[in-house]
């Protein structure tokens, strides 16, 4: 059984990092919305700090469909 551990690593640092900026965006009376934008453009990798492993793009788009897909 392979291990994914940086696609774990990954999910879990954009879900949290969206979490907590959609609860100071809320506190800010901004739509929540606002908070998830900040986050995405935080650990997107045009930013310095915390940049997402491009070798999982690819995997991270499959998830994405199957959510659109399935959710």
């Amino acid at each position: 059984m392979p291990h994914h551990i940086p696609l774990i690593t990954t999910l879990a640092a954009a879900l949290g990092l969206a979490l907590l900026l959609g609860f100071v965006a809320v506190r800010l009376r901004l739509p929540a919305l606002v908070g998830y934008l900040l986050a995405g453009t935080i650990i997107g990798p045009h930013t310095p700090g915390f940049v997402a492993d491009l070798a999982l793009s690819m995997e991270l788009a499959e998830i994405g469909v199957m959510l659109l897909m399935f959710g």
